[in-house]
């Protein structure tokens, strides 16, 4: 009975979510770059995301140049970006470009490597971001993703899942809002038993709004409602 109460709150919130992205994202102006390392298969997010985005009557734009950074004038316009870049250089022109974008009020989003672990030597952009990729002790492992908030328009009506993927360890920004988290049990590296690692966090750049979740290595991944449901929402809150 229990199990099916939290069933019926989950869809009773998937829906009005549902109607409230339609309203907010109609008639947006989102950017999405995706590229880098193909071991991500940056494509299969890149294009799923945007198509994501045109059902709900956006306007989408999405290329494998970050120099498009460089369009001041083009990227006053744009509301959200989703950068989904995996070890990959971007010019300094460029990334001025981003930075000067998001500062100003415009939205930054994305996921795993493709927003986490971009732009190594970038420091400034790490600093953005809110965190950099370490290291996923194990490879693909089964873990748990712990929702910390359900009072947060991001998780709200969701419950902890369990993955069998890459489990991230990052350096990160302890100024961030931590929305989910996970527990390293130590099996792979028994320096780490028992650390706590956010999972999926928001926080702010200037005017700009950032969300970003650490899961995304494959695909199928994306087929998860818990999954889905956290990356759409949160490029849905990170929006201009």
């Amino acid at each position: 009975m229990k199990k099916i109460f939290f069933l019926i709150l989950f869809t009773i919130s998937i829906v009005g979510w549902s109607q409230t992205i339609n309203d907010s994202l109609k008639d947006k102006n989102i950017l999405v770059v995706y590229g880098g390392w193909q071991g991500h298969n940056p494509n299969i997010f890149g294009e799923k995301i945007a198509e994501w985005f045109l059902s709900k009557g956006a306007n989408v734009n999405v290329t494998q140049d970050t120099e498009i950074y460089t369009d001041k004038a083009y990227m006053d316009k744009v509301d959200l970006v989703i950068n989904h870049i995996t070890m990959s250089e971007i010019s300094n022109e460029a990334s001025r470009g981003l930075q000067n974008a998001i500062a100003s009020g415009t939205g930054l989003a994305g996921c795993h490597g493709g927003l986490g672990d971009s732009f190594r030597n970038d420091t400034e952009y790490q600093y953005m971001v809110g965190g950099q990729f370490v290291k996923h002790p194990g490879g693909q492992i089964d873990y748990t993703v712990s929702i910390l908030d359900t009072n947060d328009p991001v998780t709200e009506g969701l419950s902890n899942f369990n993955l069998h993927t890459e489990q991230y360890f990052m350096h990160f920004d302890p100024s961030i809002n931590v929305l989910a988290t996970t527990t390293f049990t130590g099996v792979h590296d028994p320096r780490i038993n028992g650390v706590v690692m956010p999972v999926v966090w928001k926080k702010t750049y200037g005017k700009g709004k950032v969300f970003y979740s650490a899961i995304g290595h494959s695909g199928d991944l994306f087929d998860i409602e818990e999954v889905w449901t956290l990356i759409t929402r949160g490029a849905t809150w990170a929006i201009r």
